[in-house]
């Protein structure tokens, strides 16, 4: 075989692996639709919604004045009323500070809490320290709840062996292309694969802006890391290896702004991509280890999908151009070219039946966005090789969050823009951090 023979195969062999990884995912389709057959049976069990255990919601916040409010006042909307919301500003440099500290006049329920800056992990473990809660939600600045959303995610818990519960997270920002497109292909990786891999208890994360912990599991598992950009996916891994489920609460919905540019994009892909990999070199010894049940064998086909199969896609379009112009004839009627038709028509199917799942219809009208998903999946694998690259370099750690833009384009949701403030404020101030909350016999 010469050499140009041996690049065809190679790439045909590489179009065939990342086919057939994708292909696996189809095999996800019984499993959600057996997930939504025991979700009905589950909620006609009215009797397992008697809960009221006292839930403290933790908001770490960095430059968030422009969201926060927003994502408060959609918190004191909730029909759970046993919960105690915990603002940590995590040494913010604008005046998110006094944002927080006026929002704390609200409601007897918020404490709020000011420290030097140390990161997105730091601050939520600050607030995890004054947290007296039974369960502990994670919640990001950005993120606006519905009211039905902290009772939806207590009845996930349905177990003693449920550690955590992951919720729906959507955009809330959908005001332009980009932000569009991140709409309508985020129903495929919430409504359905974290359906289906509930059902087999290989739920690999609990997102970072709707994840609810046990607390007595937080103990055994211990706090988060503060020197990880993926803490949330990091600390999952960790109540997996503790023998806990992770269960998922598709009811249970938060909307949070997505990126709305593509350098914000860039930068939130590559921290996310940075974060798996800590995640993979931390737990090395999870993957593919039947010692750990079926998610530590999962973990071997998570590794591949998310860091194998994106690098793989970059070589498969890199090796287009000489498959075109060694052999013109090859490519229309090739491997490569029937896979590559298979892959899209699999896509838009399952597209159309996660919308359908997640019971988004009026998400239907971004469908005109899907042709732009092939140039997203190959963004994806230059952000992986980017987020290697840093990691292998040393490159340092930082939360570098997004730049908000306080866009709410979700209809029903524009009444948590506005509410009056109440007075009354006792301060309690120590060294660091300067804690601040109601009396609440005020």
């Amino acid at each position: 075989m010469g050499a140009e023979g041996f690049a065809l195969a190679s790439l045909v062999a590489l179009a065939v692996f990342i086919f057939w990884v994708g292909l696996v995912k189809i095999a996800f389709f019984p499993l959600s639709v057996l997930f939504e057959l025991r979700s009905c049976i589950r909620r006609r069990d009215r009797s397992a919604w008697d809960l009221s255990p006292l839930v403290s919601i933790i908001v770490p916040c960095f430059n968030e004045a422009r969201v926060l409010p927003a994502c408060v006042h959609s918190v004191l909307r909730s029909e759970y009323e046993f919960f105690e919301l915990i603002i940590v500003d995590d040494g913010s440099t604008d005046n998110t500070k006094e944002v927080m500290l006026e929002l704390g006049k609200l409601d007897s329920r918020i404490i709020t809490i000011h420290q030097r800056n140390a990161g997105k992990g730091a601050a939520l473990n600050t607030g995890t320290e004054y947290a007296s809660g039974e369960f502990l939600m994670y919640v990001d600045a950005d993120g606006v709840f519905r009211p039905d959303t902290i009772a939806e995610m207590l009845r996930a818990f349905r177990h003693a062996k449920v550690g955590a519960v992951c919720g729906d997270d959507r955009p809330v920002n959908v005001d332009r292309t980009l932000t569009t497109l991140l709409a309508l292909i985020s129903h495929v990786g919430t409504g359905y694969v974290r359906r289906a891999l509930a059902v087999v208890q290989c739920l690999p994360v609990v997102s970072g802006n709707i994840g609810m912990f046990r607390r007595s599991v937080l103990q055994e598992t211990g706090v988060l890391l503060t020197d990880s950009l993926g803490e949330d996916l990091e600390l999952t891994w960790r109540v997996h290896r503790a023998g806990f489920q992770v269960a998922f609460a598709p009811r249970a919905i938060v909307y949070a702004e997505s990126p709305s540019t593509l350098r914000g994009l860039w930068r939130q892909r590559v921290r996310w991509a940075r974060g798996l990999i800590q995640a993979v070199v931390i737990h090395r010894g999870m993957i593919g280890n039947p010692r750990y049940g079926v998610f530590g064998v999962f973990l071997l086909f998570n590794t591949l999908s998310m860091l194998v199969v994106p690098l793989a896609q970059i070589v498969v379009l890199a090796g287009l151009p000489f498959v075109v112009f060694a052999s013109p004839d090859f490519l229309p009627t090739s491997v490569v070219g029937w896979l590559s038709f298979l892959s899209v028509t699999v896509a838009g199917v399952l597209v159309v039946y996660a919308l359908v799942l997640s019971r988004a219809w009026g998400d239907f009208r971004h469908a005109w966005t899907f042709p732009l998903w092939p140039i997203y999946a190959m963004f994806m694998g230059f952000t992986l090789a980017h987020a290697l690259y840093l990691e292998l370099t040393g490159a340092r750690r930082q939360w570098n969050k997004l730049e908000r833009t306080g866009a709410i384009s979700v209809k029903g949701l524009e009444a948590v823009k506005g509410a009056e403030a109440v007075t009354g404020v006792e301060a309690v101030k120590g060294a660091d951090p300067i804690v601040v909350k109601r009396n609440r016999s005020a």
